[in-house]
């Protein structure tokens, strides 16, 4: 017992780590959730931050002078493939999507890779926080909120799960003539194509029916109990948003309708459409995670959908909802290259903003509303005394492309902007001159 008396007596007489309190001086800051202050401090302690205000007085705190520069909260993906797909062509790296129609008990958080190369490249741009979303079936499972710093999954993870996610099932029906075509088999009728379409929307009506009669009678041996029933608990007590990707219009509409129906808490994502029914949208208060500015799918260009919209309607929609209404998240999406080119979110919003969006908004559409959204408002999305001290310094406005991010901060620790590109950078300039050419 002597040598437990002894290691109680070391444990009470080893010093307690004060937390460090740090003083941000002199910066212009946006905490998105009001007007900018010009000249404003910062006091961050614990982790959170404590106070902002002209002229805080230090109190012991580690001063860093921001004459010149601008503060802003932490830029957040709400939904994204990073950390789940390195490159897209070497399917090693690919781990994104499941098998089956129904599994909601996928956790895609588990999956994410901690070292890939591009969470860093991210965070180097601002984006402090990020949900990898699972796909490839109608309902693929549960999402969780990340932070872009740590060693581990247990470490970045935030909240978990997020959002449940549903893939709305196509709406559309082939039309092409059959005249000509050498293997008609391969083709249905309208009639059969109709019948599909019924079919697989009442499999997914079916499916959310049940889900709510085992929560109703849920079984009280745990041996009993199913884990993909189980796994669909969370939404349906309204502890997280059903997040449901369509962009065609007749998906957005029947997937409002639907929800409206149900009385289901929604995140309508990816929204190409959704401009064409923003006030039925706006009037069944659901928010529009937007991920068509730069439109990501297997074609390059971002044209439009049908040759009679205007050129610049995926530019302009994130003012049309907003006008009407319609909480506006921005992203990029799952298609394409969204991952690896995350960095890019400021400049969708900044895009948005040259077509129309109020550049308040823009900022909080990648800020506060993807918090919001998501839950975790009270924690993150803005700059406000007690919450989590999650912070972007840049040397300009963050939308515009000449401005450089000088430093991030993720609750209240300072985190490295180095990236695979810096680290090749100094590789590359530091290379030995090649020996000067013999005169003859």
């Amino acid at each position: 017992m002597i040598w437990k008396s002894l290691a109680l007596l070391a444990l009470l007489l080893t010093p307690v780590a004060r937390p460090e309190s740090i003083l941000f001086k002199n910066a212009t800051i946006f905490p998105v959730s009001r007007e900018p202050i010009e000249n404003s401090d910062l006091l961050i302690e614990n982790g959170k931050i404590k106070a902002i205000g002209n002229n805080l007085p230090p109190e012991g705190a580690r001063i860093i002078d921001c004459q010149g520069k601008h503060i802003y909260p932490g830029i957040i993906a709400a939904a994204t493939t990073a950390g789940l797909v390195e490159i897209d062509a070497v399917r090693a790296t690919v781990d994104a999507r499941e098998v089956g129609e129904y599994t909601p008990d996928v956790r895609s958080w588990v999956a994410v890779n901690p070292d890939s190369e591009l969470l860093p490249v991210a965070r180097a741009n601002g984006i402090t926080h990020i949900v990898p979303v699972p796909t490839g079936s109608i309902l693929p499972g549960h999402s969780g909120l990340i932070a872009l710093h740590g060693w581990t999954i247990e470490d970045l993870a935030v909240k978990t799960p997020a959002a449940l996610h549903l893939f709305w099932p196509s709406m559309s029906l082939d039309t092409t003539p059959r005249e000509g075509l050498v293997d008609k088999s391969k083709f249905k009728s309208l009639e059969d194509q109709a019948k599909d379409r019924a079919a697989r929307l009442k499999d997914l009506d079916d499916f959310f029916s049940e889900a709510e009669a085992y929560a109703k009678g849920r079984p009280t041996n745990i041996t009993d109990q199913v884990p993909a029933w189980e796994a669909m608990l969370p939404f349906l007590a309204g502890e997280i948003p059903l997040m449901i990707h369509a962009d065609e219009s007749r998906q957005i509409k029947a997937a409002v309708d639907w929800s409206a129906q149900r009385k289901y808490r929604i995140v309508l994502a990816g929204g190409r459409d959704a401009w064409m029914h923003a006030d039925l949208i706006a009037s069944n208060k659901v928010p529009v995670l937007f991920e068509r500015v730069f439109y990501q799918s297997s074609s390059l260009a971002a044209t439009p959908a049908r040759d009679v919209d205007p050129y610049d309607i995926h530019y302009k929609a994130p003012d049309l909802l907003h006008k009407a209404g319609v909480k506006v998240a921005l992203g990029l999406g799952l298609g394409g290259h969204s991952g690896s080119e995350l960095r890019n979110i400021p400049y969708v919003a900044a895009h948005a903003v040259a077509f129309g969006l109020p550049e308040d908004v823009a900022l909080k559409a990648i800020t506060l509303h993807p918090a919001e959204m998501l839950g975790v408002a009270d924690r993150l999305g803005s700059l406000n005394p007690g919450k989590e001290a999650t912070l972007v310094i840049t040397n300009g406005k963050i939308l515009d492309t000449r401005t450089q991010v000088l430093d991030v901060w993720i609750a209240g620790k300072q985190t490295s902007l180095e990236t695979r590109h810096t680290r090749l950078y100094e590789k590359y300039k530091n290379r030995p001159r090649p020996n000067a050419p013999v005169s003859q």
